[in-house]
């Protein structure tokens, strides 16, 4: 048996009972936080609160060379750990085809997302949302300007009258040069920079900054992206929402609970 957990959005009391009574039961615990993290929790502190060790892959101990995993979850029990909720990533869909070709069971435990999250803290409704993109850092993606990937999904989702979320680059064990290295430190880019990114090289139109959704002070923002980047919205994780039409509830929500300036707000 292979099962997939989500950890939750924050620290190691975010796992559902489900989740924590599964741990319990696996035989082995494997771990991957290159797809995101949890920051209010380090591996040590998963592993006293479980009583249990935890092996932490990198990408290509997940993606390229999984056998130990499978392996494992072939003798017995496996758990296979992820930050927000454990299918979000293509990464871990990939790894349960694996394991079900070699006739390994697989079960799914989830955990809230930073999508639910961010919707349940800016009162903007889930179902208004379009395509989800990702901002990456400048020496990452490699071309001068923003991605077409990010301000294709924009235009798209605009155009329809959709929210769009917009999650800002985690790099983990990453450095300048663009090579891996276990030795540099994490790389999380915060809203006021991927404010100005957006308003320099796309439109300054309303957003919202939220940070550290999940955490018990999270932290909810909205303005014109020229105004967030001059902000400082403290610890990440952070991610914006840049707003389609807005349901008079939707408005009424942004600005009281994110105090959106009222003129920024104009109701469908």
């Amino acid at each position: 048996m292979l099962t997939f957990i989500g950890l939750g959005l924050y620290d190691k009391r975010s796992i559902t009972v489900e989740g924590r009574d599964a741990i319990a039961d696996a035989d082995d615990l494997f771990a991957e936080f290159y797809t995101s993290k949890l920051i209010g929790a380090d591996v040590a502190d998963l592993e006293a609160f479980h009583g249990k060790d935890i092996e932490v892959r990198d990408r290509a101990g997940v993606e390229q060379d999984p056998a130990e995993i499978l392996a494992a979850a072939e003798s017995g029990h496996a758990v296979f750990l992820t930050a927000g909720d454990t299918m979000i990533s293509t990464t871990h869909v990939d790894l349960r085809l694996r394991a079900e070709e070699r006739g390994i069971d697989t079960r799914v435990i989830h955990a809230p997302t930073a999508e639910s999250a961010a919707s349940g803290l800016t009162g903007l409704q889930n179902y208004r949302f379009g395509k989800a993109t990702t901002l990456p850092f400048d020496y990452a993606h490699g071309a001068d300007g923003l991605p077409a990937s990010v301000t294709n999904v924009l235009d798209e989702n605009r155009d329809r009258g959709l929210h769009t979320l917009i999650y800002l680059d985690i790099k983990v064990g990453w450095n300048p040069s663009g090579k891996g290295d276990a030795d540099a430190e994490d790389e999380y880019m915060t809203a006021d920079v991927a404010a100005e990114m957006l308003a320099e090289g796309y439109e300054d139109v309303l957003a919202v900054v939220v940070a550290r959704a999940g955490s018990p002070d999270p932290l909810v923002e909205a303005n014109r992206l020229s105004e967030l980047a001059t902000r400082d919205f403290g610890d990440p994780l952070h991610l914006l929402v840049v707003p389609g039409d807005l349901h008079h509830i939707e408005a009424d929500a942004l600005e009281s609970l994110a105090g959106a300036p009222s003129e920024l707000l104009s109701v469908e």
